[in-house]
C-alpha cells in the first residue's frame, strides 16, 4: 500500500504542477484575443489563424486542467444525498465512480483519440477555414488531458482505499480545510473562552 500511496502523491504533484501553469495558457489566449480585437478595429484586418489559436489554447487549458480540478474536488457535485451518508459509504461510492465510470470513459476516449491524433499528424490535416491552422496540435490536447484525468482518478481511488484501510487521511477534506470535528471543537473552545457579562462575579474568599 505504501508503494501505491507514493504513486498517488506523484500523480498529485504532477497535476498540481500542470494546474499551476495552465493559467498562463489562459492568459495567452486572452492576450491574443485582445490583440486580435484591436487589430480588427484599428486596421480593419484579421486572420482565422488568430481566432483558431485562441480556441486551441482554451482547449488545452480546459483539458489539461481536468486532473487538477479533480485533485482539488472542484468538479460539479450533487451532494444532497451523498452528504447525508456515512463517510465509509461516501468512500465506496467514490471508489465505484472512479473504477466503473471514470476509468472506462477515459480509456475509451484515449482508444479513439490517440490513433486519430497520430493520423492527423502524419497527413498534416489543416483547418478548412481560409488561413486556418494545422489540426493535430489541438487534437493532442485530448489524449494528454484525459491521461492526466485518468491518472488523477486512480490517485483518488488509491487515497480512498487507503482511508478505508486506516492508513491514509480523509481524501475528501481539501488541503487546509478543517473537518467537521475540528470545526466543532473550535466552536466549543471559543464558547468556553467567552465570559458571560450577565453572570454574577465569583465571590472572593479572604
Amino acid at each position: 500500500m505504501q508503494g501505491l500511496m507514493k504513486l498517488s502523491r506523484a500523480i498529485d504533484w504532477l497535476n498540481a504542477q500542470v494546474g499551476k501553469y495552465a493559467i498562463w495558457i489562459i492568459l495567452a489566449s486572452t492576450a491574443i484575443s485582445a490583440v486580435n480585437a484591436v487589430v480588427r478595429k484599428a486596421f480593419n484586418t484579421s486572420s482565422n489563424a488568430y481566432l483558431e489559436v485562441q480556441w486551441y489554447l482554451f482547449a488545452w487549458s480546459f483539458l489539461i486542467a481536468a486532473g487538477f480540478t479533480l485533485l482539488n474536488r472542484e468538479h460539479v457535485r450533487i451532494d444532497v444525498l451523498n452528504s447525508r451518508l456515512s463517510k465509509r459509504t461516501q468512500m465506496w461510492i467514490d471508489i465505484l465512480g472512479f473504477a466503473a465510470f471514470l476509468t472506462p470513459l477515459c480509456i475509451v476516449v484515449l482508444y479513439y483519440t490517440i490513433p486519430m491524433t497520430f493520423s492527423m499528424h502524419q497527413t498534416g490535416e489543416m483547418s478548412g477555414n481560409p488561413g486556418g491552422l494545422i489540426r493535430w496540435p489541438v487534437w493532442l490536447a485530448l489524449p494528454v488531458g484525459f491521461t492526466l484525468l485518468l491518472l488523477q482518478g486512480w490517485s483518488e481511488l488509491i487515497k480512498r482505499v487507503a482511508f478505508l484501510r486506516g492508513v491514509g487521511p480523509d481524501p475528501t477534506v481539501k488541503l487546509g480545510e478543517k473537518t467537521a470535528e475540528e470545526e466543532l471543537a473550535e466552536v466549543l473552545r471559543e464558547r468556553s473562552d467567552v465570559v458571560d457579562p450577565t453572570a454574577a462575579p465569583t465571590p472572593q474568599v479572604r
